[in-house]
């Protein structure tokens, strides 16, 4: 059984093996029955942390999850991969589950985080965080370049910057004029 809490390095390294995951296959269609490679889908680390992420203000049963996924308007999903991921979280021990026999009908299997899911979750909100930063920083640059363009700046947003000298594109004295 895995251990209840695991170091920052063994979550480093999980998410580095969650990330290699494939996508979807070619002809795959979502819950909605559109082919999944037309638009990006929820998978892999982004579904494994919002999972994460809802199971961290109360345990739920799987389809309540994929209800949630539903209403907070992420890309498109299969429920399948919902539940596949769920498992898969349970057997690296982020999350745990056990068969709730508490109201009529069939046993459900109800989800909760653990410490490690917890850690994991911090982790990848601090990584998002990161490359939010990154991507707005971009963003800025982006705008402020095509604002530059527009308004007759030094040089238009599509001409190419200049090559520097010694560059390695063009030869060796391509740059010098």
């Amino acid at each position: 059984a895995p251990s209840a809490v695991r170091t920052k390095k063994e979550i480093e390294n999980l998410m580095a093996t969650e990330s290699k995951r494939p996508g979807p296959r070619d002809g795959e269609t979502d819950a909605n029955g559109e082919n999944s490679r037309r638009r990006p889908r929820l998978h892999g680390d982004l579904l494994a942390s919002s999972l994460l992420a809802f199971l961290r203000n109360w345990p739920a049963y799987g389809y309540q999850l994929v209800r949630e996924l539903s209403k907070a308007g992420l890309p498109a999903f299969d429920s399948a991969t919902v539940y596949r991921t769920l498992r898969q979280l349970e057997r690296t021990g982020m999350v745990s589950s056990f068969w709730d026999t508490t109201e009529s009908g069939p046993a459900r299997r109800m989800y909760s985080l653990t410490k490690t899911g917890e850690a994991f979750l911090n982790l990848w909100l601090d990584v998002l965080s990161h490359y939010q930063n990154i991507l707005q920083s971009t963003l800025s640059s982006y705008e402020n370049l095509q604002k530059r363009g527009k308004s007759g700046g030094d040089r238009p947003a599509t001409e190419e910057p200049r090559r520097m000298r010694g560059s390695k594109q063009g030869g060796r004295h391509a740059c010098q004029r």
